[in-house]
Parts: C-alpha cells; sequence; structure tokens
C-alpha cells in the first residue's frame, strides 16, 4: 500500500430538515387543530482513530464527505428522519488542522478516540409547537438549521518507540528489516526509502515499535529534500537511533550533520530527545579498523556508539538490549533513583549490557518475530 502522510479534504455536515405547517382535516372534527411534525437533525461529521489505518492514503481519491441532511417534517405530527452521520477513520498520530494548516483541531492519539468535526442542522419546529391560547391555529414552521463546512489539513505523524535517523544509504532499512517483519525497500544507491516505514521487534512480551524515515540532507531541518515532514514523523518517537555508515571516511562530520539538523527543525524541538549512536556495516571492515574508528569516534564526540552490521547482524543483540531498556524505563510509571541514568546507554560498553542493566533482563530473552539470532 502506498503510503500518505499530509492530505487535505472538505468536509460538510447535514442540514436539519424542515418543520412542516398542516392541519388536521377529519370528518366531524371541526377545529382539528395544527399537526404539522418536526424536521429531522442533520448528520455530524466525526473523526475516529483507529488502528486498523496507518496511511492518509484513503483520502488522496476521495476528499470532500458530505453527511446526509434531516428529512422534512410530516402531517399528523410525523417528525423527519435523522441524516445519518458520516465517521472519517483515521491511524493513530493525525492531527487535524483547519485550512490555515495552523490552527490544531484535535490529535489522535489514543484509539478509539472520537471527535466531533461538524455538528449536523437541527430540526426545524413544525406549527404544532407554536399552538398556544391566544393562537390555536399557527401557520408558521421553521426551517431546518443549513449544514456547515470545512477545509481540513490532515498530516500523520508517526507514533514510535524508536526512530531512526541517518544519512541516506546508511543501512536504516536493512537494520529494520533485520529486526523486524517489516519489509523496506531496500537498494544500493541512495535514498531508496521515500516514505516511513513502521516495524515491531519483541524483548520477552514487549513490543518495541521502530520507525524508519528516508534519508536527511544537510539543510533537512529546514526543510530541504523534504525533511521537515521526514522529521515530523520522529517528533513523538521515545529516543532516536543514529546510524552511521561506518565505512565512509567522513563518519564524525556526518554525525555532527544529522546532528544539526535535528536541533534545527521546529525550533529544536528534537534537541533534547535521547539519541542513541550505532556505527553500521562493520561487516565491510574487520573488528580491528572498526574498534579503531570507534575508538577515535568517542575520543572526538565524547559518545561511545555501537558497532553493528544489519546484513550479518552482528553487534544487533546488545544495541537491541539497550533499545528495550530504554523503552522500558521511558513506559515505567514509577523511576527507580537507585537505576542507573538513561543516558548511560549512549557510554555503554558491550560487556556492560551482556551483563545487562536490568536486573530481570537477560539476552536469552531477545525474540524476534520471524528472527533468530
Amino acid at each position: 500500500m502506498q503510503f500518505l502522510d499530509t492530505a487535505r479534504i472538505f468536509i460538510r455536515s447535514g442540514a436539519g430538515g424542515p418543520g412542516c405547517a398542516s392541519f388536521r382535516r377529519e370528518k366531524f372534527i371541526e377545529f382539528g387543530g395544527p399537526n404539522g411534525g418536526d424536521g429531522g437533525q442533520g448528520g455530524n461529521v466525526w473523526a475516529y482513530c483507529d488502528n486498523q489505518y496507518n496511511t492518509l492514503i484513503d483520502y488522496r481519491f476521495k476528499q470532500h464527505f458530505k453527511a446526509s441532511s434531516g428529512e422534512g417534517g410530516k402531517g399528523r405530527d410525523r417528525h423527519g428522519k435523522n441524516g445519518e452521520d458520516i465517521i472519517l477513520h483515521f491511524p493513530v498520530g493525525t492531527q487535524i488542522f483547519a485550512d490555515d494548516g495552523q490552527t490544531l483541531i484535535c490529535d489522535l492519539l489514543t484509539v478509539g478516540q472520537k471527535i466531533l468535526l461538524l455538528k449536523g442542522g437541527n430540526g426545524g419546529w413544525g406549527n404544532s409547537r407554536f399552538k398556544s391560547s391566544v393562537n390555536q391555529a399557527p401557520t408558521r414552521a421553521n426551517p431546518g438549521e443549513p449544514s456547515q463546512e470545512a477545509a481540513l489539513q490532515l498530516r500523520l505523524k508517526l507514533i514510535a518507540d524508536i526512530g531512526l535517523a541517518g544519512l541516506p544509504n546508511a543501512g536504516k532499512s536493512t537494520f529494520l528489516a533485520a529486526v523486524t517483519n517489516a519489509k523496506p525497500k531496500i537498494a544500493d544507491y541512495p535514498f531508496t526509502t521515500l516514505h516511513p516505514n513502521l516495524g515491531v521487534a519483541y524483548a520477552g512480551d514487549r513490543e518495541i515499535v521502530i520507525a524508519d524515515i528516508p534519508g536527511l540532507i544537510e539543510g533537512a531541518g529546514e526543510g530541504k529534500g523534504l525533511g521537515d515532514r521526514f522529521l515530523g514523523h520522529i517528533e513523538r518517537c521515545g529516543a532516536l537511533l543514529h546510524l552511521i555508515d561506518i565505512t565512509e571516511e567522513k563518519v564524525i562530520d556526518h554525525y555532527h550533520l544529522i546532528n544539526r539538523e535535528l536541533d534545527r527543525y521546529a525550533n529544536g524541538i528534537l534537541r533534547d530527545k535521547h539519541r542513541i549512536v550505532a556505527l553500521n556495516k562493520i561487516d565491510a571492515l574487520s573488528d580491528e579498523e572498526a574498534e579503531a574508528i570507534r575508538a577515535d569516534f568517542f575520543a572526538k564526540t565524547g559518545v561511545k556508539p555501537f558497532l553493528i552490521s544489519g546484513v550479518s547482524r552482528a553487534g544487533v543483540r546488545p544495541l537491541m538490549h539497550a533499545l528495550d531498556e530504554y523503552v522500558l524505563k521511558m513506559h515505567s510509571p514509577v523511576e527507580d533513583k537507585n537505576d542507573k541514568p538513561l543516558s548511560v546507554l549512549q557510554t555503554a560498553t558491550e560487556e556492560e549490557l551482556k551483563r545487562g542493566l536490568a536486573a530481570d533482563f537477560t539476552l536469552d530473552k531477545i525474540a524476534f518475530v520471524g528472527k533468530s539470532f
């Protein structure tokens, strides 16, 4: 299925049905009086957060949605039928804006969340409503309230525990395919990934949702190469996994470049987000060369990266251990003050990870769907 993360739609609620002006006409009843019924209520337009959807593709080819109007009232005090509501289903993480693109109407974050976008018009009163002691035969009946309409802009921001960031061809899609059952396109050229992908890895009975976005380039934080749209998908990620191609000549420059773009995006909204760094594609180097690059990286940045290979899956276990530990603490309602701070994941050695940062966690408990390590 094609992925679509922005869309523009037009919605209209139903108009209220008109009230009816009628009188009883029966034999031997000289003064029958008014018996006009009320008009029906116009249909509402609702937004519903549905976990069965993960893209806005349904709103690419159909943009106009109209609820039905209420039926008019009838004689013999018969009320008109209410118009049917329209329920629009959106994936979790959808933001609905007014047509100016700035006014946020609602943010759909919880499955089952239901928001009223437009209310249908009320039905008009029939003339029987206006009967009084001084007006026994009113001829007045109200028209129904008119419908409401609006143009809306939709933006989908994926919600994940871990977001993958890096330059094009850093191996993000290969890593996602290695630890989840996601099937992203993988090829040996930049910008193979053109839209975000989601995958779910399982550590024991816990899920780790990982989002892979297209590669970032210089100026991405300011919108170059659609970078601002791509970075929007990792706004809500609990942490970022920064993947760097270890075979590149300027490994440290690439690290700083991505950090600058992350910090520039949306006035620094990602600046304080926890980041874990991993040097990918170590299968292309010897162990000595990879360790030398990691030591140099640590000396110049103060961050000790993980060494991994998405192809051979070398080093993936310790990295996934660290990600699981972070996600576990992130979702924990009570933080244990005796636990190590989350920043330890950036500088933890593989030996520390093998011993286990969590007392109840061992590497043997890691189980990925369809994968064996």
